[in-house]
């Protein structure tokens, strides 16, 4: 009889960033294995999740796509069991703009999702002869020449969190697992907004930011403002947007009046529309100024608990108001490139941080990524409730 294996010990490492990064987040997990987490297991990778808020577990090549899926939802139990954006059925229905590239469930795990670039093979985990096309610069305003981007100069491709933001609330969790990697020389993100702005890496790894560290580089005055303050997002908000454009950088929408006016958008239950804190407390204490700005409608400020509402319904106010706050933390400087490879699975607190793909030229082959969230059982909440007008 041959020995039983014995488990690895969990080992959590914080990354360590170069002397010119500002990041405070992000950490790799060794030890774990997915197909056979444990209750305690779990909970340390909660935790990890929480405090790193950008966690990348190492070795999970063979995982399997219903585990992947039993990941997320033990780590939420009671939530309501479908992806965060509803089925595949739901999410092209009303999708909008994210719904624009062809979406598939793994068939034995239809909520575990498969996105990427490129040529998936002949059967991908049952998926049979699929080619993805994945988050480009096509989004873009502005978007590289193809001249430029075939050399590898690209853009963030869209800075958000993971929520529909109608109907169903923002996940907790995200669980993104790399089934496999282009191969190529870095590329370099442009932020292409006259700023002068870039920043190299390897091509096929997702950008992260902490809001966590955004609400810190507020002034005291802001923070208590944003405390204070609110935000009303669109039913149905990524078709409300579906026709704009966003910036180069990433961050934000061009304004060109092209959002759906409400009488032209699908009907829709008042009751399920979004209203949330601008700032959002933590799981494990602290405040992070999580407003997805492509989505708001209207905005609700209030200076201090004594103030009095100013509602902003204006969308080109509400998105210089929102980008003269984000702006700050979208620096190469407090930028983390998650360092994924092949195997690995990059896991972040939805609740506390932006992420965006990065296109990359085709030359450096597929992109195959498989990933999981569900929307939380519970809704966000602010160190202020929200006021009532």
């Amino acid at each position: 009889m041959s020995p039983s294996r014995t488990k690895e010990e969990l080992v959590v490492t914080p990354i360590k960033h170069a002397p010119e990064k500002k990041c405070s987040m992000g950490a790799i997990i060794t030890g774990l294995d997915l197909n056979d987490i444990s209750d305690e297991e779990l909970e340390q990778l909660r935790a990890a999740t929480h405090k790193y808020q950008v966690v990348v577990i190492k070795n999970q090549h063979n995982l399997d796509p219903v585990k992947h899926w039993d990941l997320v939802t033990r780590l939420d139990p009671t939530a309501p069991n479908v992806h965060g954006h509803g089925t595949v059925k739901q999410f092209q229905k009303t999708g909008g703009l994210l719904s624009k590239r062809d979406v598939h469930g793994i068939p034995t795990a239809p909520n575990v999702r498969l996105i990427g670039k490129g040529y998936q093979g002949d059967d991908h985990f049952g998926i049979k002869n699929f080619t993805a096309y994945g988050a480009s610069n096509d989004y873009h305003a502005t978007p590289p020449s193809k001249e430029a981007f075939a050399a590898g100069n690209t853009q963030f491709q869209r800075w958000h969190m993971d929520a529909p933001l109608y109907e169903r609330e923002p996940p907790h969790f995200t669980a993104l697992r790399c089934v496999k990697a282009p191969v190529g020389p870095e590329i370099t993100i442009n932020w292409d907004d006259g700023t002068g702005l870039s920043m190299k890496t390897k091509p096929g790894l997702t950008a992260f930011f902490s809001n966590v560290q955004l609400y810190d580089l507020l002034s005291e005055e802001e923070k208590e403002m944003a405390e204070n303050s609110w935000v009303e997002y669109a039913p149905f908000p990524y078709m409300w947007i579906e026709n704009c454009k966003g910036n180069a950088n990433g961050l934000g929408l061009v304004t060109q009046g092209k959002e759906h006016t409400m009488e032209e958008m699908p009907e829709w239950n008042p009751d399920f529309v979004k209203t949330y804190p601008m700032v959002w407390n933590t799981a494990d204490g602290r405040k992070a100024l999580q407003v997805h700005g492509i989505a708001v409608r209207k905005l609700f400020i209030k200076a201090t608990p004594t103030s009095s509402v100013e509602v902003v319904d204006d969308v080109v106010k509400i998105r210089a108001f929102l980008h003269n706050w984000q702006s700050r933390i979208h620096k190469p400087e407090y930028i983390l490139m998650a360092p994924v490879e092949e195997g690995d699975v990059g896991m972040w607190d939805n609740w506390s941080v932006f992420h965006s793909a990065v296109d990359y030229p085709d030359a450096y082959g597929v992109r195959s990524m498989h990933q999981a969230n569900l929307g939380a059982s519970d809704a966000p909440v602010g160190p202020r409730p929200i006021g009532v007008l």
